[in-house]
């Protein structure tokens, strides 16, 4: 039978008597038992660690919101008898073209050149009109000499036909006394007829070469007034925005040279409900705030309200004020205050036209600026 061996790991004490003496070098050593690691807790994230980015985005809303409700309620502020509305300066667009098919011979401009009206900008080449009214002056210089050779058979028609009345006078005298026969009467008469018939006949091919001397004369006048029009200029003083082609390009009828901006007519297009627009007036005064130049404002004038409403494009900001029937004003720059200022203006800038519905509404200092007195 086997003998089973305990050693005692708690106490230390002597053996008992029953168990076998183990050897000093034989020590009993305490099991250490790891320690078991509790299991992670979740760190729930802290709440203040969106608070920042969130009031950041709500402030950057709200200013956004300020500023668009400032932008499209300019209304608000403004003294009885004057309302507002915001568009784009616009300036008429005049398109240079040709008349005639044919090739650019010079350009005398470009791209941003300011221009006066009938200023030449291009010039096209006109070679064969040119020889055409060589030939027409030609013809009208032949019939010129035609007519001075007629005109002087005439005369000498005309000579001719007084002489033959006259020796008709002498040969009745003579024959009414016995001194002249009848027969040389007849031969007097006879004579008469065929001057007065010389004379008629000249008569006649004056009248015909002074017909083709005149059409002549009027192929002459067409051809330059062709060579005039190939020379292409300006209707009015203003900037040119395009130039759309070059030397030596052969464009076909109403081909397009340039396109310019007539600086003397210069406007903006505002939309104003029922009410305000009711009461703008042809005439009225107006002032235009751009926003490049907030503390410049201009003089205008109103120069068109429509008749019927609409419904406002999309250049108008907001969905709301697009849904709503609107009536299309036009505001006009004063043309004396572009006169000198012709080089400044452009466009598509956006800004405030200011419109006058009181003739008694008195402008504030803010809106004094260019005003005429």
């Amino acid at each position: 039978m086997s003998t089973k061996k305990t050693v005692d790991i708690g106490t230390g004490g002597p053996p008992k008597a029953s168990e076998p003496i183990q050897p000093a070098a034989i020590i009993a050593l305490p099991v250490i038992v790891p320690p078991v690691e509790a299991p992670p807790v979740e760190k729930k994230p802290e709440r203040r660690n969106w608070i920042k980015p969130t009031l950041l985005v709500l402030v950057i809303l709200g200013a956004g919101a300020g500023s668009g409700y400032w932008w499209l309620h300019p209304r608000v502020g403004l003294p009885v008898g004057i309302t507002s509305g915001n568009g784009r300066i616009e300036a008429d667009e005049i398109d240079i073209d040709t008349k005639f098919a044919g090739r650019i011979a010079e350009l005398f401009a470009d791209e941003g050149d300011l221009t006066k009206a009938g200023e030449v900008l291009a010039m096209m080449d006109t070679q064969d009109l040119e020889a055409s009214l060589k030939k027409s002056q030609a013809l009208v210089v032949q019939a010129q000499k035609t007519i001075a050779a007629s005109q002087a058979t005439l005369d000498q028609q005309k000579s001719q036909v007084l002489y033959a009345q006259q020796e008709i006078a002498r040969t009745q005298a003579l024959a009414d006394k016995g001194f002249a026969t009848k027969e040389l009467l007849d031969q007097r008469k006879q004579t008469l007829v065929s001057a007065l018939a010389g004379q008629s006949a000249a008569s006649d091919v004056i009248g015909e070469t002074q017909a083709a001397l005149d059409a002549a004369s009027h192929d002459a006048e067409l051809y330059q007034v062709d060579i005039a029009d190939n020379s292409l200029t300006s209707p009015r003083d203003g900037r040119i925005q395009y130039r759309v082609a070059n030397v030596g390009e052969v464009l076909p009828v109403g081909g397009k040279v340039f396109t310019i901006l007539d600086t003397s007519y210069v406007y903006m297009d505002i939309y104003l409900p029922t009410l305000s627009a009711g009461k703008v007036k042809l005439g009225s005064d107006a002032r235009i705030v751009l926003d490049s130049y907030p503390t410049r404002p201009l003089a205008a004038k109103v120069v068109f309200v429509a008749s019927q409403a609409q419904f406002t494009p999309k250049t108008v900001e907001t969905q709301d004020e697009r849904d709503v029937l609107m009536f299309r004003i036009r505001v006009r720059i004063s043309p004396e205050f572009l006169q000198a200022r012709a080089a400044a203006v452009r466009s598509g800038l956006p800004g405030v036209a200011y419109v006058e519905t009181d003739p008694k509404a008195i402008w504030p200092a803010t809106l004094q600026g260019d005003a005429p007195k």
